[in-house]
């Protein structure tokens, strides 16, 4: 019989080890995006799966509809902002980034309901990077997408409340 190694079993007594390097970013960027009075008002919860990639979750309801009876744009742009954002400064680990430029497409309403957003990076590795973005609702269909451009600002992320590498 194997016996599992300690320190992924918890045997040893000691706490699990941190995640370092680039995991530690992403936890920290997700922090970061938590800690952000804006998502008082916009409940989500952001996970970066990997370089490039983002994904949020959240749910809407009539509080965020139109007076036509569908979310508001305001909603769209936020959560396909926030998940190209933060897919493309998953590859930036000093400095916080900032959107110069977004373009939305608004493909279907949306309802009530539980929805994703998925970012992904698209090019760019020094000053200027392009992502993009989609929503797909609780049926799984693209109901918007958008690209933005995204610069680095003065704004350091080790400074920023928020972020925290743990």
């Amino acid at each position: 019989m194997t016996r599992p190694d300690s320190a992924e079993s918890g045997l040893s007594g000691q706490a699990p080890s941190l995640p370092t390097g680039e995991q530690a970013h992403f936890r920290a960027l997700e922090r970061l995006y938590a800690s952000a009075p804006i998502n008082r008002m916009f409940p989500s919860q952001l996970v970066i799966t990997a370089a490039g990639q983002s994904s949020i979750e959240f749910s809407v309801d009539e509080n965020v509809f139109h007076a036509a009876g569908a979310v508001h744009g305001t909603v769209y742009f936020k959560m396909l902002d926030d998940a190209a954002f933060y897919a493309a400064n998953s590859l930036v680990n000093d400095r916080f980034l900032l959107t110069t430029a977004f373009n939305l497409l608004f493909t279907r309403p949306l309802k009530a309901g539980k929805v994703t957003a998925i970012g992904r990076w698209i090019s760019g590795r020094r000053r200027v990077y392009v992502a993009e973005a989609s929503l797909i609702d609780s049926d799984g269909e693209e109901i918007g997408r958008g690209t933005g451009t995204f610069m680095r600002s003065q704004h350091v992320l080790a400074t920023l409340p928020g972020y925290r590498i743990d």
